[in-house]
């Protein structure tokens, strides 16, 4: 019996289940890399327009006269700090929305990776579970065809045994 195989062998069932695992951590890096950038540009532009208030609001028209000039000089210090306040909430709300953002990536992996932690360990016990039976089939083959052998060995020695006895008579 030749036992050298001259097809390629196919892949086994680990490493199946190793590829799959892989390939599920892989995508779960990849969205929460995608998350974490989609965050960071959102601050980024909420930082945009919080400048871009502040520089438009910090102008004030020169006044003619100092009862104008103390009017505009209030109505701008309060659109000033109107600005900053809400530039500030804005930024607030982006950093609390990456936040969000971030640890939703983190439970979504930590999810996939218990997952394919439970696929593998489910894999793992069906393959210990039909390699004890392949096993027991394989010790219970074995003991039967012993079992005939010797019953087979013992029948033959039987015959050859009165074969040669009643040789020996009739030689006699």
């Amino acid at each position: 019996m030749n036992t050298n195989n001259t097809q390629p062998e196919e892949k086994g069932f680990f490493e199946k289940v190793k590829d799959t695992i892989a390939g599920l951590w892989e995508d779960t890096t990849e969205k929460a890399e995608d998350l974490k950038d989609a965050a960071g540009e959102k601050i980024d532009e909420l930082k945009g327009k919080n400048t871009k208030t502040r520089s438009t609001t910090k102008k004030s028209p020169v006044a003619k006269t100092p009862a104008k000039a103390n009017k505009a000089a209030t109505s701008a210090k309060t659109k000033v700090t109107e600005a900053k306040s809400s530039g500030k909430a804005n930024i607030a709300d982006g950093k609390t929305n990456a936040h969000k953002n971030v640890a939703k990536a983190k439970t979504e992996a930590a999810k996939a990776t218990d997952k394919a932690k439970t696929t593998a360990s489910k894999a793992g016990d069906k393959a210990k579970t039909t390699g004890t039976k392949s096993s027991a089939k394989v010790s219970s083959a074995n003991s039967g065809a012993k079992k005939t052998a010797a019953a087979k060995t013992d029948k033959a020695s039987t015959t050859a045994k009165k074969k040669t006895s009643t040789a020996k008579k009739s030689a006699a």
